[in-house]
């Protein structure tokens, strides 16, 4: 199966997934085939822990009558660094730094994770 298709399913089931490669220990994100810079290819499915910190943030201005939005990168507890959004703030309070919490949303396309203040 291929590495995205397997992220997409442990979303779908409720389950925030990263690999982690059995020989080095270390997590990866976004999902692939070989661990970058070893090319390792004994990735393993673990459930993340969901808890991050963020590490930059834009807030997005569009025309009215949509609201502004935020484009954040948080570094997940394990490692990784993704890209995504933090909802139920607002974008003025968000900061670099702030404790973050995955949660998943499904939005009839596909699922996806986003942040929570923690």
């Amino acid at each position: 199966m291929q590495p995205e298709r397997e992220y997409i399913d442990h979303l779908k089931a409720g389950r925030f997934a990263i690999q982690r490669s059995r020989s080095s220990g270390r997590y990866v994100f976004y999902p692939r085939v070989a661990e970058p810079g070893t090319g390792a290819r004994d990735l393993e499915w673990v459930e993340a822990s969901g808890l991050g910190t963020v590490h930059a943030v834009t807030v997005i201005n569009p025309k009215p009558p949509e609201a502004p939005y935020n484009v954040v990168l948080v570094d997940l507890d394990e490692g990784p660094r993704m890209m995504s959004r933090v909802e139920n703030l607002a974008s003025s309070d968000l900061r670099i730094g702030m404790r973050v919490k995955a949660r998943i949303v499904d939005d009839q396309t596909a699922p996806f994770v986003v942040f929570d203040p923690a």
